[in-house]
């Protein structure tokens, strides 16, 4: 989904694995986005979340207050994506299990 061609700052996501803990990583994303922003990428992260879940975009839409379009966007990047919300479902779902 993501266009190759550009460059990609493998330092700022190299930082963003050295981050210990909840409180690190939360003073971290703080710092580093506006609050639109973060609300913004916490909204995609619970979208992604309940559609794994199964539940339908009107149900979704009166939880987050997502529009149709962001459910829309998400759900394709679950799809089609490079798989990087799989990965972290998997893993929430194994430490849930454990």
């Amino acid at each position: 989904m993501r266009k190759k061609n550009k460059p990609r700052n493998d330092g700022m996501y190299e930082a963003i694995l050295k981050l210990k803990d909840l409180d690190e990583c939360k003073r971290f994303f703080d710092d580093l986005c506006s609050v639109t922003e973060l609300m913004a990428m916490e909204q995609r992260y619970e979208v992604a979340r309940l559609l794994n879940q199964g539940l339908i975009y009107n149900t979704i839409m009166e939880k987050t207050g997502a529009s149709s379009a962001i459910i829309s966007r998400v759900n394709r990047c679950l799809q089609y994506g490079a798989g990087g919300y799989k990965i972290v479902f998997d893993r929430v779902d194994e430490e849930k299990s454990e």
